[in-house]
Protein backbone atom coordinates (compact mmCIF):
# COMPACT_ATOMS: atom_id res chain seq x y z
CA UNK A 1 0.00 0.00 0.00
CA UNK A 2 1.29 3.28 -0.99
CA UNK A 3 1.86 5.76 2.11
CA UNK A 4 -0.48 8.58 1.94
CA UNK A 5 1.72 11.11 3.21
CA UNK A 6 6.05 11.53 3.15
CA UNK A 7 8.48 13.71 4.77
CA UNK A 8 9.51 17.19 3.37
CA UNK A 9 13.21 17.36 2.37
CA UNK A 10 14.58 20.18 0.46
CA UNK A 11 15.29 17.58 -2.45
CA UNK A 12 11.39 15.33 -2.39
CA UNK A 13 9.36 16.27 -5.08
CA UNK A 14 6.21 18.35 -5.29
CA UNK A 15 3.74 15.25 -4.84
CA UNK A 16 4.02 15.45 -0.95
CA UNK A 17 0.80 15.15 1.08
CA UNK A 18 0.29 16.49 4.37
CA UNK A 19 -3.31 16.11 4.72
CA UNK A 20 -4.81 12.97 5.15
CA UNK A 21 -7.97 10.72 5.91
CA UNK A 22 -6.23 7.73 7.45
CA UNK A 23 -5.54 7.89 11.23
CA UNK A 24 -1.66 8.78 11.39
CA UNK A 25 0.48 5.77 11.58
CA UNK A 26 3.23 7.15 14.63
CA UNK A 27 5.68 4.13 14.33
CA UNK A 28 5.91 4.78 10.25
CA UNK A 29 6.74 8.65 10.84
CA UNK A 30 9.13 7.74 13.46
CA UNK A 31 10.70 5.69 11.02
CA UNK A 32 10.61 8.03 8.26
CA UNK A 33 12.13 10.94 10.50
CA UNK A 34 15.40 8.87 11.19
CA UNK A 35 18.44 10.08 10.03
CA UNK A 36 21.98 9.11 10.94
CA UNK A 37 23.01 12.72 11.03
CA UNK A 38 20.34 13.04 14.15
CA UNK A 39 20.58 13.41 17.68
CA UNK A 40 17.25 14.75 18.69
CA UNK A 41 14.25 13.82 17.18
CA UNK A 42 11.16 15.30 18.62
CA UNK A 43 7.47 14.08 17.69
CA UNK A 44 4.30 16.12 18.88
CA UNK A 45 0.81 14.46 18.41
CA UNK A 46 -2.23 16.83 18.58
CA UNK A 47 -5.30 14.60 20.54
CA UNK A 48 -8.28 14.57 20.33
CA UNK A 49 -9.53 15.26 24.18
CA UNK A 50 -12.85 14.66 25.93
CA UNK A 51 -13.69 17.73 26.51
CA UNK A 52 -13.93 21.75 25.48
CA UNK A 53 -15.69 24.88 26.40
CA UNK A 54 -16.62 23.05 30.19
CA UNK A 55 -18.70 20.67 27.93
CA UNK A 56 -17.80 16.81 26.79
CA UNK A 57 -16.64 15.99 23.58
CA UNK A 58 -17.99 13.66 21.88
CA UNK A 59 -15.33 13.62 18.78
CA UNK A 60 -14.20 16.08 16.14
CA UNK A 61 -14.60 16.70 12.57
CA UNK A 62 -12.27 18.73 10.33
CA UNK A 63 -11.76 20.02 7.07
CA UNK A 64 -9.44 21.60 4.87
CA UNK A 65 -8.61 23.65 1.73
CA UNK A 66 -6.14 20.79 0.89
CA UNK A 67 -4.61 22.22 -2.05
CA UNK A 68 -3.37 25.67 -0.31
CA UNK A 69 -2.85 23.77 2.85
CA UNK A 70 -0.43 21.40 1.64
CA UNK A 71 1.18 24.68 -0.23
CA UNK A 72 1.37 26.30 3.16
CA UNK A 73 2.38 23.67 5.17
CA UNK A 74 5.63 22.56 2.49
CA UNK A 75 6.81 26.32 2.52
CA UNK A 76 5.99 26.37 6.53
CA UNK A 77 8.30 22.91 7.06
CA UNK A 78 11.27 24.44 4.17
CA UNK A 79 11.18 27.52 6.29
CA UNK A 80 11.87 25.42 9.55
CA UNK A 81 14.44 23.10 7.85
CA UNK A 82 16.29 26.46 6.87
CA UNK A 83 16.20 28.23 9.56
CA UNK A 84 16.47 25.68 12.55
CA UNK A 85 19.24 23.80 11.10
CA UNK A 86 17.23 20.90 10.74
CA UNK A 87 17.93 17.08 8.98
CA UNK A 88 13.99 16.67 8.36
CA UNK A 89 10.53 18.04 9.30
CA UNK A 90 7.61 16.04 9.37
CA UNK A 91 3.63 17.42 9.87
CA UNK A 92 0.46 15.67 8.63
CA UNK A 93 -3.09 16.73 9.47
CA UNK A 94 -5.90 14.80 9.32
CA UNK A 95 -9.48 15.37 7.98
CA UNK A 96 -12.71 13.82 8.58
CA UNK A 97 -13.99 12.45 11.42
CA UNK A 98 -11.51 12.15 14.82
CA UNK A 99 -12.67 10.13 17.52
CA UNK A 100 -11.53 11.03 21.31
CA UNK A 101 -7.65 9.45 21.36
CA UNK A 102 -6.58 9.94 17.84
CA UNK A 103 -4.16 12.24 16.57
CA UNK A 104 -5.56 15.04 14.61
CA UNK A 105 -1.56 16.24 13.30
CA UNK A 106 1.57 15.13 14.27
CA UNK A 107 4.87 17.33 13.84
CA UNK A 108 8.31 15.17 13.58
CA UNK A 109 11.51 17.23 13.38
CA UNK A 110 15.28 16.40 13.41
CA UNK A 111 18.08 18.13 14.20
CA UNK A 112 21.69 17.48 15.14
CA UNK A 113 20.60 18.76 18.86
CA UNK A 114 17.70 18.53 20.91
CA UNK A 115 17.39 22.29 21.13
CA UNK A 116 16.53 22.88 18.06
CA UNK A 117 14.32 19.89 17.20
CA UNK A 118 12.10 20.82 20.01
CA UNK A 119 11.52 25.35 18.95
CA UNK A 120 11.40 23.99 15.24
CA UNK A 121 8.38 22.15 16.54
CA UNK A 122 6.73 24.35 18.44
CA UNK A 123 7.24 26.51 15.65
CA UNK A 124 5.62 24.74 12.68
CA UNK A 125 2.80 22.91 14.73
CA UNK A 126 2.16 27.38 15.56
CA UNK A 127 2.29 28.45 12.38
CA UNK A 128 -0.11 25.48 10.77
CA UNK A 129 -2.87 26.25 13.19
CA UNK A 130 -2.76 29.78 12.41
CA UNK A 131 -1.87 29.98 9.02
CA UNK A 132 -2.98 26.66 6.91
CA UNK A 133 -7.19 26.85 6.28
CA UNK A 134 -7.95 23.55 8.30
CA UNK A 135 -10.84 24.14 10.34
CA UNK A 136 -12.03 22.30 13.25
CA UNK A 137 -15.85 21.24 14.59
CA UNK A 138 -16.15 20.16 18.34
CA UNK A 139 -18.74 17.88 18.59
CA UNK A 140 -20.33 17.75 21.79
CA UNK A 141 -22.53 14.70 24.11
CA UNK A 142 -25.53 16.99 24.65
CA UNK A 143 -25.73 17.23 20.69
CA UNK A 144 -24.15 20.37 20.10
CA UNK A 145 -21.52 21.14 18.00
CA UNK A 146 -19.29 24.18 17.64
CA UNK A 147 -16.57 25.23 15.35
CA UNK A 148 -13.40 25.47 16.97
CA UNK A 149 -11.10 28.78 17.09
CA UNK A 150 -8.09 27.57 15.31
CA UNK A 151 -5.40 29.15 17.33
CA UNK A 152 -4.30 30.26 20.85
CA UNK A 153 -0.28 30.19 19.14
CA UNK A 154 2.30 32.90 19.66
CA UNK A 155 2.58 35.08 16.35
CA UNK A 156 5.32 34.37 14.55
Amino acid sequence: MEKPYLSYLPRVADDIKFITEYPIDMISLLQEIKDPKAGGIVLFSGEVRNHSHSKDVAYLEYEAYIPMAEKIIKNILKEAVESFNLHKAICVHRIGKIEIGESAVAVLTASSHREESYKANRYIIDRVKHEAPIWKKEFFTDGTSEWGHNCKCNHH
